[in-house]
């Protein structure tokens, strides 16, 4: 895109260790410059004001966006967040995204690339905001230059300069070659949220235009002249390994052009098209060595990780007081067990990458989550320096944290590497990409709490025994062997606190990792953390024989902002008043990702076993909320992810493997049985919260509570197909 920046050379391992660590969220606060050589020009040749605004000279301006899109309207909301400082013309703005190759060349001026924990906005919010605001006052000393006048005296607004004791104007178009010759402020002041026009606006989104008209471009739709196709098989099982393929017996078939091995557990075949490569690679016997995980069932799975309930050692996430002594004095003790299984990430469009490789240069267009981390992968694939490699990041057909990783990008690049000088896409097919996956962690969790004569709680042990994703994929973010992920929305300060005081509390975590990858699923560890302490909350509220409402409010005296969003939800939906005939009610909440959240269902049953979910109101406490609009979209579709999963998700081992291996086996709800969803977004300003994530976690319990409250019966165990409970 930059004709004219040099890429430095730069070692190799050191690039992949630190894309990895900035991958983890770790690299924050740190002092991003605005700026490169002098002048930097775009593809087109529109000089840069800076690396985030290229100003065009019909007044177009073009905002540089690193975080990906994947549905989730980050691109807007970003985009937003810059023009607002710029005071641009919002109906002018287009957006385009850098590459993480040009990031490293201009010493990651960009920042980080990452776009996954519901991070995309809030860790970057204050250093793009800084990039509109620094390129507005460039403008206008380049306005104030050209007039001969203090830029005191001008100001800004809609893509327009004005000198205000003449009058005189001109605009953005007009100043910005100028402008970019500039040096860059070195004191850059932000705008006070009381005096924001766009933040806080819903806007329309950037990228639905090219959506409608099928103008976008996808990684599965992305074509290079001359490109052949691959599909490809990797082992079963993971930990095993590719024996042996005999490529005789499909030599010949239509479009063949190569079978070739990709590492030790996979082999591709590559074609003119991908259903040849497909119906080959089918039709090739393959040997596999599956190892001894193909052992593995769900039923062993689930024995192992029962034991780690009541034996073993464990990490401590959270305590106060002392747990034992007080439950070994309760007058009252409740206990009960849940568990929450393995979920696919199950995106829309399967993952794919295209490489182009030569024995000196190689390039990869992909949808990717992390653009550094694709890139390191490419690194590490082709063994070449980063000023030979580039990564172009193409729009996500979903992400949901699947596309964080890359091993398909590996995979693409070891393809490509057969073909040097072939442009090769590599396609997944459904059934790889559902048995290939890195799934929501499987775990159970045992609780226990203990009350006083006066029906107090006074201790609460909570228990969980699974998987911990960071040992997996980021070993190097575990604390001392603990993965402080698996506590989110249990913790007892930072961006997923519990919202409940209790005198005495222990929340730990017996790591038992089976040999199925572990991912980051959509929501993550709140999915199931909001289960198991907003369904047991309801089993105490029982116990004590108090409203669900009033026996939380009792316990979030101390936790002001989580009793808000609460407090909404409740008010809204009528709690305390009587509901409809038939019609029964569940509440649930959470703190995660930076934003508190809770949700109230009402729902009805009919046969004990069919739901209908009529309506969910929602809140949120952002912080902050930039394009309202936009959260509520993303509160209703949190909803729909969230809701398929509790109803339908669910992924089963049988002889190591998973045994999903497509939409016939893995369903998602349907729109007839969405309920009506009611937003309540009340951002009280002072920090930054998450919006993608945060409301997935609320949506499960409050309708498992509702169940209860219809029903009598409490399900402790998801998905509830296997309780043989449906939509009605």
């Amino acid at each position: 895109m930059n004709k004219h920046v040099v890429t430095p050379k730069l070692n190799r391992r050191a690039f992949v260790i630190g894309a990895a660590t900035l991958g983890s969220g770790l690299a924050l606060g740190l002092d991003i410059p605005f700026g490169g050589p002098q002048p930097v020009r775009a593809a087109d040749g529109t000089p840069e004001v800076n690396a985030w605004v290229v100003i065009r000279p019909d007044d177009t301006v073009v905002i540089r966006i690193a975080r990906s899109e994947m549905g989730q309207g980050t691109l807007t909301g970003l985009a937003q967040l810059v023009a607002e400082e710029l005071e641009c013309d919002w109906s002018k703005v287009t957006t385009e995204y850098p590459t993480p190759g040009q990031n490293v060349a201009r010493k990651r001026v960009w920042g980080e690339f990452s776009t996954g924990g519901s991070r995309g906005i809030r860790t970057s919010q204050d250093y793009v905001r800084r990039g509109g605001a620094t390129a507005r006052m460039m403008l206008i000393q380049a306005a104030a230059n050209d007039w001969s006048v203090p830029a005191s005296e001008c100001s800004a607004a809609n893509s327009v300069i004005t000198h205000t004791p003449s009058g005189r104007t001109t605009t953005y178009g007009k100043v910005a070659e100028a402008a970019a010759k500039l040096t860059p402020p070195a004191d850059v002041k932000l705008k006070d949220p009381k005096d924001w026009k766009l933040i806080g606006k819903g806007v329309k989104r950037l990228d639905t235009p090219d959506k409608v008209t099928g103008a976008m471009i996808y990684g599965i739709d992305f074509k290079l002249p001359g490109m052949l196709n691959a599909a490809i098989k990797d082992c079963p099982v993971t930990g095993g390994k590719l024996k042996s393929f005999d490529e005789a017996k499909i030599a010949g078939m239509k479009g063949v052009k190569k079978v070739v091995r990709v590492g030790d557990t996979a082999v591709a075949v590559i074609a003119d098209t991908w259903w040849h490569a497909k119906t080959a690679l089918d039709a090739l016997p393959i040997a596999w060595d599956e190892g001894p995980n193909a052992k593995v069932s769900s039923a062993s799975i689930a024995q192992w990780l029962a034991e780690g309930l009541d034996s073993g050692p464990a990490y401590v996430g959270n305590e106060n007081g002392d747990v034992k002594t007080a439950l070994a004095g309760a007058v009252k003790k409740v206990e009960a067990v849940y568990n929450y299984p393995y979920q696919n990430h199950a995106n829309m469009e399967p993952l794919n990458a295209t490489a182009l490789y030569t024995p000196d240069k190689c390039e990869v267009w992909c949808g990717t989550q992390n653009g550094e981390a694709a890139f390191a992968a490419v690194l590490e694939a082709t063994g070449l320096p980063a000023d030979k490699c580039e990564v172009h990041k193409l729009m996500l057909g979903t992400g949901f944290g699947r596309r964080g990783q890359t091993d398909y990008v590996r995979q693409a690049v070891l393809v490509a590497k057969e073909m040097p000088g072939t442009p090769v896409k590599l396609l997944w097919s459904r059934e790889e990409d559902m048995t290939h996956g890195r799934y929501h962690p499987v775990t159970q969790c045992k609780l226990t709490g203990g009350f006083d004569a006066d029906n107090n709680l006074t201790a609460l042990h909570i228990r969980i025994s699974g998987q911990s994703i960071l040992f997996s994929l980021r070993p190097e973010a575990l604390v001392n062997g603990k993965d402080p992920a698996t506590f989110a929305g249990f913790n007892a300060s930072g961006d997923a606190t519990i919202g409940y005081s209790v005198p005495n509390l222990l929340i730990e975590h017996s790591m038992r990792n089976p040999h199925i990858i572990p991912g980051f699923w959509r929501g993550v560890n709140v999915n199931q953390n909001a289960i198991y302490l907003e369904c047991f909350m309801d089993e105490l509220a029982q116990a004590a024989g108090q409203d669900p409402l009033e026996f939380r409010r009792k316990l979030m005296k101390d936790h002001p902002k989580h009793l808000a969003v609460l407090n909404a939800v409740a008010e809204k939906i009528g709690w305390g008043t009587e509901a409809p005939q038939g019609v029964y009610r569940g509440l649930a909440q959470l703190h995660s990702y930076g934003s508190y959240v809770a949700a109230a269902a009402e729902i009805s049953v009919t046969e004990g076993t069919k739901i209908k979910v009529h309506r969910i109101v929602a809140s949120t406490d952002p912080g902050y909320a930039v394009n309202p609009a936009q959260i509520e979209r993303q509160i209703a579709g949190s909803f729909v992810y969230g809701l398929s999963g509790l109803f339908y998700g669910g992924c089963t081992v049988k002889d190591g493997r998973i045994e999903q291996t497509n939409f016939d086996t893995y369903n998602s709800m349907r729109i007839s049985e969405m309920p009506k969803v009611e937003s309540i977004i009340m951002p009280s300003g002072g920090f930054w919260g998450g919006v993608g994530e945060p409301t997935i976690s609320v949506a499960a319990p409050a309708v498992l509570n509702a169940y209860f409250a219809a029903t009598g019966k409490r399900i402790r165990s998801v998905p509830l197909r296997d309780q043989n409970i449906s939509f009605a």
